[in-house]
C-alpha cells in the first residue's frame, strides 16, 4: 500500500504569505488602536483627565455609556453601505482609504487630546466606529478571495486570534496610557503610530477584483439594511450561522463588560487580577481559534460548533458555583488570587469559556464565507455586523435588567446567559439538524477512530459525481462523511437507514435509502428517481454496490445498479476504499456485528481514493476490482 499523506502545513505558514500577512497585521493594527483609543479615553473620563468631568460626578457613568454607544452606533448606520461598497469595488484599495482615514482620524484625537476638548473626543469614537464598520465587511470576504478552500479555516482562526489578543494588549496598553503623567502625548502619539502602521501593512496587501461591479449602490439605510437581512435569510443555513455568531458577540459582551466588576466585588481582587482574569479569557478565545484549524483537519467543520456550545454553557454554569465556592481576600493579586481556594477554578473556568468561544466561532464564520457567493459576501457580512451590534445592545439591555431591576448578583448572570445560551443552541442546532449531524460524524472520527486520508483531492469540487466504496460496517457512511470536505448524500440499504440514532444523521444528510427490486418494486424505483434528480442538481453521491456489509472482511459481488444509474445519468465515479475496519465494534467480524464487547480504542483506519472514471468506461466488475486493488490486504 502506497504510504498515507498527511498534511505537514502548519497554519501559521500563513503568516509568512503576502496573501494574508498584510492583511493579518492590518486588522491586528486596527483593532489594537480602537480599543487602546476607547479603552484610553475611558479611563481618562473616570479619572476626571479631562476637564469638564469632575471626580465622582455622577456624569461619569452616563459619559462611559455614550462613549460605549457613539462606538457601536456606526455598525447600525453604515454596514448595509460598507458590505455593498466592498462588494462593488476593489477590496485592497478600499482597506487603504479606511486606514489613510484612520491616521486623519487619529490626528484629529491628539489635537483633541492637547486641546482637552471632550466632544471632539466623543466625535472621533464615532469615527472610529464608522472606519471599524466600513473594514469589516472587506476583511471577512476577502479571505475566500485570497485564501485556497483548505486554508480558509486557519485563516479566520488566525484573524480571530489575531483580533482579540489585539482587544487585550490595546485594553491593557489604553487603560495604562490613559491613567498615566502626560496621557495626552502618550495616547495621542501612540495611536497616530499605530493608524500609520497599518496603513503602511495595507499596502502589501494582494489586489482583491470587485465580484458585483455593476452593483448599484443604494443609500437609504433603514430600507437597504432590511433588504441585506432578506438577502442573509435567502440560505437558511447561513442566516442561521449569522444568528450564532451574533449570539456569541453577545455572550462575549455579557463577560467582558461585568468581568472589571466581577473581580473587584466578587473575587475581591486588584487591578492586577482584571488584567489577569481578562487575559485568561483572551488567551482561551485565541488558543481556541487556532485549535479549531487542527481539530477540523483544514476544511470548514461546523461539527465543533455544538462542541463550542456545549463548552460555552458548561463552564459558564460551573463558574457560577465556583464563583460561590471562592474564598478570597479583599484586595488580593494576581498570585495570591490564583493560589486562593477556589481562585485556580476559576481562572480556568474563564480560560475554558474562551477556548470553546473560539471553537464555536470560527467555523460559523468560514461557513459564512464558504456558502455565501462571490458578489453577495461582503453584504452578507454587513448584515452579520448589523445583527452583531444589535445582540451587543441587548447584551446591555440584559446587563441593566438583571442587575439593576432584577437584582441578580453578576454570577447569577452569568449563570442566566449560560443556561439562555443551551436553549440558543437547542434551537439552532433543531432548525439546522446539519450541525448535530457534522457533530456526531466528527465525535465519532476523533474518538474511537484515527482517521487518515490518501487522494481525497481527486474528488471533483462541483459537480455531479458519484463515490463507489466497499462496505465493511455500520459506521462507513460516517467516516466518508467525515473525510470528504465536499457533502455528500448516501444511497444506502434501507434496513441500515432505518437504524435509531444513524436515522437522523442519514436523514439530515439527505441520504437515500434503497432496497432490492425484488423485495419492494416501488420502493427501489422511487430510489432511483431520488439518485437520477439528485445528479441532475449536481450533487456527489456515494454508493455501496456491494448492498450489503462484509461477512468475512472480504469485498463482496457488486451489484449491477450502479451500471444502471449511470445508464441514466452518466457522471463521473470516483473509487474509493476504506481500510482498518474489519474487525471494529460496528462490523461483522467475531461472528456477528455488535458481538464483540465495546472498548473504546484509537483504531487507524484509512480513506483512499482513486482518480474518477468516465462513466463509459464503468462497469460493476471494473469497479471491484479497482477498489480492491485501491484497499490491498489491509481489510
Amino acid at each position: 500500500m502506497q504510504g498515507i499523506r498527511v498534511s505537514s502545513k502548519g497554519q501559521f505558514l500563513l503568516l509568512k504569505s503576502r496573501r494574508f500577512l498584510p492583511l493579518f497585521l492590518t486588522q491586528f493594527f486596527g483593532a489594537l488602536n480602537d480599543n487602546l483609543f476607547k479603552n484610553a479615553l475611558l479611563v481618562m473620563i473616570v479619572s476626571a483627565s479631562i476637564s469638564g468631568v469632575a471626580a465622582g460626578n455622577t456624569n461619569t457613568n452616563a459619559l462611559v455609556n455614550l462613549a460605549a454607544g457613539l462606538f457601536v452606533l456606526p455598525f447600525f448606520l453604515f454596514s448595509a453601505i460598507s458590505g455593498q461598497l466592498a462588494d462593488k469595488y476593489e477590496k485592497s484599495r478600499i482597506i487603504r482609504q479606511i486606514k489613510l482615514a484612520e491616521i486623519l482620524i487619529m490626528l484629529i484625537g491628539f489635537a483633541a487630546f492637547w486641546f482637552d476638548a471632550l466632544w471632539l473626543l466623543m466625535v472621533v469614537l464615532f469615527l472610529m466606529g464608522v472606519q471599524s464598520t466600513f473594514f469589516g465587511p472587506v476583511k471577512y470576504s476577502i479571505l475566500p478571495q485570497h485564501l485556497r478552500e483548505d486554508e480558509l479555516v486557519a485563516g479566520n482562526a488566525q484573524v480571530g486570534m489575531g483580533t482579540f489578543v489585539a482587544i487585550l494588549i490595546g485594553t491593557i496598553a489604553g487603560s495604562l496610557l490613559g491613567g498615566a503623567e502626560h496621557a495626552t502625548w502618550l495616547v495621542g502619539t501612540a495611536v497616530v503610530t499605530v493608524a500609520g502602521i497599518g496603513w503602511l501593512s495595507s499596502w502589501r496587501i494582494p489586489l482583491a477584483e470587485p465580484k458585483a461591479s455593476d452593483l448599484k449602490i443604494d443609500w437609504n439605510v433603514p430600507r437597504i439594511s432590511w433588504r441585506l437581512i432578506k438577502l442573509a435569510a435567502e440560505k437558511r443555513t447561513v442566516f442561521l450561522a449569522i444568528l450564532g455568531i451574533s449570539w456569541f458577540w453577545m455572550l462575549g459582551a455579557s463577560y467582558l463588560t461585568q468581568m472589571p466588576n466581577y473581580t473587584v466585588t466578587v473575587l475581591h481582587g486588584s487591578p492586577g487580577v482584571i488584567a489577569l482574569i481578562l487575559s485568561a479569557f483572551t488567551v482561551g478565545v485565541a488558543m481556541g481559534s487556532l485549535l479549531c484549524d487542527r481539530l477540523s483537519g483544514h476544511k470548514v467543520e461546523i461539527g465543533l460548533v455544538p462542541l463550542g456550545a456545549i463548552g460555552l454553557s458548561l463552564f459558564g454554569i460551573d463558574l457560577y458555583f465556583a464563583s460561590h465556592a471562592y474564598g478570597g481576600v479583599d484586595g488580593v493579586g494576581p498570585f495570591h488570587f490564583v493560589v486562593q481556594p477556589g481562585g485556580l477554578r476559576v481562572l480556568l473556568d474563564i480560560a475554558l469559556i474562551g477556548l470553546f468561544g473560539g471553537l464555536y466561532i470560527v467555523p460559523l464564520y468560514a461557513m459564512v464565507q464558504a456558502r455565501t457567493s462571490d458578489d453577495k459576501r461582503a453584504r452578507i457580512i454587513g448584515c452579520n455586523n448589523i445583527l452583531n451590534a444589535l445582540f451587543m445592545v441587548f447584551s446591555s439591555l440584559l446587563g441593566i435588567l438583571f442587575l439593576g431591576v432584577a437584582g441578580f448578583s453578576i454570577p447569577d448572570l452569568f449563570l442566566t446567559v449560560a443556561l439562555m445560551n443551551i436553549a440558543i443552541a437547542v434551537f439552532i442546532f433543531q432548525q439546522v439538524p446539519e450541525f448535530t449531524m457534522r457533530f456526531l460524524v466528527w465525535l465519532l472520527s476523533h474518538t474511537i477512530y484515527r482517521v487518515k486520508h490518501q487522494g481525497l483531492e481527486q474528488i471533483p469540487t462541483r459537480g455531479a459525481a458519484m463515490i463507489v466504496c466497499n462496505h465493511v460496517s455500520y459506521v462507513d457512511a460516517l467516516l466518508l462523511a467525515g473525510a470528504v470536505r465536499r457533502p455528500i448524500r448516501f444511497v444506502m440499504y434501507k434496513p441500515i437507514y432505518e437504524l435509531p440514532v444513524l436515522n437522523f444523521i442519514f436523514r439530515t444528510g439527505g441520504a437515500i435509502p434503497i432496497c432490492s427490486r425484488q423485495h419492494n418494486e416501488q420502493a427501489y424505483l422511487k430510489a432511483m428517481d431520488d439518485i437520477a434528480e439528485a445528479l441532475s442538481q449536481g450533487h456527489l453521491l456515494c454508493i455501496f454496490p456491494e448492498g450489503k456489509l462484509t461477512q468475512d472482511g472480504e469485498i463482496n459481488e457488486f451489484k449491477a445498479g450502479i451500471e444502471r444509474i449511470l445508464a441514466r445519468t452518466p457522471v463521473p465515479v470516483v473509487p474509493m476504499a476504506l481500510q482498518g475496519l474489519w474487525g471494529s465494534f460496528f462490523s461483522h467480524s467475531h461472528g456477528g456485528v455488535f458481538k464483540q464487547p465495546f472498548r473504546p480504542q484509537w483504531r487507524h483506519i484509512n480513506v483512499l481514493a482513486n482518480r474518477p472514471i468516465p462513466p463509459e468506461q464503468v462497469s460493476a466488475q471494473s469497479l471491484k476490482e479497482q477498489i480492491a486493488s485501491l484497499r490491498g490486504s489491509c481489510r
